[in-house]
C-alpha cells in the first residue's frame, strides 16, 4: 500500500510507514517523521536518509528513492557516492580563499600585537572576503584580484581628501595581505603560483606623507607653554606633557600600561606596535614627575590614559588631536606623530646627539657597521643622558631661557 497524506496524518504511533520500491517513512516517538531508502549491499541492510516530512514532500522522497536505486542499479552504493561526495564538499569549502586566509592568519597572529592583528582581519572580512572568500582559492586569478581590490580603490576615486588617499593604502594593504595568503597556499600545494605575482605595480606605495610637525624652537616654546595651559581634561594634559618627553608612536603613548612602567628606575618598557619587538624608554626627571602627579587619578586601574567613559579602555584616537586642535595647533602645523619629528630634527641639528641612538628612541631600523637592516646595539646609557638632555632643552624653550635653539 502506497503512502498518502491521509495515511500519514491516520499513523499515531513510533515505527515504519511503507511505500513502495523500498521507501519508508520512519516515524520518531519525538514526532518527527523521516525519509528512508531500504536497500542491500554485500549482504548488508543499509538506509539512505532523503530528508524530513513534510519539507520532502511524498513525491520528492519518491524521486530521491529512483535516483539512488539507478545508482544501485548502475554498480554504485548511494551511501558510499554521498559521503564521498559530502567529502569533496568539504575539501572544497576548506580550500576557499577565505578559509585559507583564516588559516594564514592564524599561523601568523602571535607575531603582531594584538591591535595590528585586529586591522589585519578587519580588513579582510571588510574588503576582500566578502568578494573572494567564497571562491576555491585555485580557482581566483589575478583579473579577480585586480576587481575585487580595485572597488576599494574605486571609493577612493570617489571621495575626497585625505579619505581617498586612505581608501587607496586600504587597497594596498589588503593587495598585500591577499598576496601573503596565496604564498602560503602555494607553500602548502594548494595552488601552483600566486596570482598577486603578475599585479605587481597595480598597487603602488605612494608617496610618503609627513606628518605636520612644529620644528621651530621658539614656536616649540610656545606649544609646550599652551599645553601646561591646556584646560580639558587633566588626562589629557599629562598625555600633552608626556608626548614630546618619550616621543614614542600616538598608539604605544595612549596605550601605556602602569605595569610596563618603573618610575623607581625611571624606564618604560613594552612592546611596539609596529615591530612587535620589546622597547626601552628611558624616563627623565620630568617624565617621572608627570606620571607621579597621574598615578593618583588612573593608577588603580591597567591604563595609564584610560578613556574618559570607561578606566577599562585606552583612551580614544582622537583624544590627543582633539585637544591640540582646542588649543589652536591646526593639522597642517601639529599632529600626533608630530613629537617624533619634532624630536629627531632638534635632536640631530641642535643638540647633536648620534643618529643611531635618536633612530634606535624612535624604534627605528639602525643598521650596523656591516650595513645589515637592524643593530642590536641598544646605546642604553647614550640614550638615557639624550633624553634627559632632551627634556631639559624642551623647558628652556618652554621657559624662553632658550630663545632659537640658544641660550638667551
Amino acid at each position: 500500500m502506497r503512502i498518502t497524506e491521509r495515511s500519514i496524518a491516520a499513523f499515531k504511533k513510533a515505527g515504519k510507514q511503507y511505500d513502495e520500491g523500498g521507501l519508508f517513512l520512519l516515524h520518531k516517538p519525538n514526532g518527527s517523521k523521516l525519509w528512508r531508502f531500504r536497500y542491500w549491499e554485500n549482504g548488508k541492510e543499509k538506509n539512505l536518509a532523503l530528508g524530513a516530512y513534510p519539507g520532502v514532500t511524498i513525491q520528492e522522497a519518491r524521486r530521491l528513492r529512483d535516483e539512488a536505486q539507478k545508482l544501485r542499479n548502475a554498480g554504485i552504493d548511494p551511501q558510499g557516492k554521498r559521503n564521498a561526495d559530502n567529502i569533496e564538499r568539504e575539501k572544497a569549502a576548506l580550500n576557499t580563499f577565505e578559509a585559507v586566509g583564516r588559516l594564514w592568519f592564524e599561523a601568523n597572529r602571535t607575531k603582531w600585537v594584538e591591535d595590528h592583528a585586529k586591522k589585519i582581519i578587519s580588513r579582510l572580512e571588510r574588503d576582500v572576503f566578502p568578494f573572494l572568500g567564497k571562491r576555491p582559492i585555485s580557482d581566483i586569478t589575478p583579473a579577480d584580484v585586480l576587481e575585487a581590490l580595485g572597488k576599494i580603490r574605486d571609493r577612493g576615486d570617489e571621495s575626497l581628501g585625505h579619505k581617498g588617499r586612505g581608501l587607496h593604502e586600504t587597497a594596498r594593504r589588503a593587495f598585500g595581505n591577499c598576496g601573503m595568503i596565496f604564498r602560503y597556499a602555494v607553500a602548502r600545494n594548494l595552488i601552483p603560483s600566486d596570482p598577486t605575482r603578475d599585479l605587481k605595480g597595480e598597487f603602488p606605495k605612494p608617496a610618503p606623507q609627513h606628518f605636520a610637525a612644529i620644528l621651530d624652537p621658539d614656536e616649540i616654546g610656545q606649544f609646550l607653554r599652551a599645553v601646561d595651559g591646556y584646560k580639558g581634561s587633566s588626562i589629557v594634559r599629562a598625555a600633552l606633557q608626556l608626548a614630546p618627553l618619550v616621543f614614542v608612536r600616538p598608539g604605544e603613548l595612549r596605550q601605556a600600561l602602569w605595569k610596563e612602567i618603573d618610575m623607581d628606575a625611571a624606564e618604560w618598557r613594552f612592546v611596539s606596535t609596529k615591530k612587535n619587538v620589546s622597547h626601552l624608554v628611558p624616563l627623565c626627571r620630568q617624565a617621572v614627575e608627570v606620571l607621579r602627579g597621574l598615578h593618583p587619578f588612573t593608577g588603580t586601574g591597567e591604563y595609564v590614559f584610560p578613556s574618559a567613559r570607561s578606566f577599562a579602555r585606552p583612551m580614544s584616537n582622537n583624544a590627543v588631536l582633539a585637544a591640540i586642535r582646542a588649543m589652536g595647533f591646526g593639522p597642517d602645523k601639529m599632529t600626533g606623530h608630530g613629537f617624533r619629528a619634532m624630536a629627531r630634527t632638534r635632536l640631530h641639528e641642535t643638540l647633536k646627539m648620534p643618529v643611531e641612538a635618536i633612530e634606535k628612541q624612535l624604534s627605528h631600523n639602525v643598521p650596523d657597521m656591516n650595513g645589515t637592516a637592524y643593530n642590536r646595539t641598544q646605546f642604553i646609557e647614550e640614550r638615557r643622558r639624550m633624553m634627559q638632555e632632551w627634556a631639559d632643552y624642551l623647558d628652556g624653550l618652554k621657559s624662553g631661557n632658550i630663545r632659537m635653539g640658544k641660550v638667551a
